[in-house]
């Protein structure tokens, strides 16, 4: 599978079957922000993180799965389409 292979994939995945699966990509997120923000202030005493950041940390799972293991193009397809939910995690926040 070539790179730009993994674009389209990922661009499909978050515009179509996980969109279905998991609903709307912002308030998924804003859900999962929510839930690391009670942890996180529970383990670290940080009080608020976003949907933005929700997503950006997604992506940095995907990124430490790629460092271990054998080569599993799925973590580039989802580190890929994770950075693109990030960014219109971020665009939202910035409309809100």
């Amino acid at each position: 599978m070539r790179g730009s292979d993994i674009l389209v994939k990922a661009s499909e995945l978050i515009g179509t079957s996980r969109a279905e699966q998991h609903g709307d990509m912002w308030i998924n997120h804003e859900n999962i922000a929510q839930l690391w923000t009670g942890f996180l202030w529970q383990k670290l005493g940080k009080n608020h993180i976003t949907a933005s950041d929700a997503a950006s940390m997604m992506e940095l799972l995907k990124i430490a799965r790629r460092k271990l293991g054998a080569l599993n193009v799925d973590d580039y397809t989802d580190g890929a389409g994770y950075a693109a939910v990030a960014y219109e995690c971020k665009k939202h926040e910035e409309e809100l």
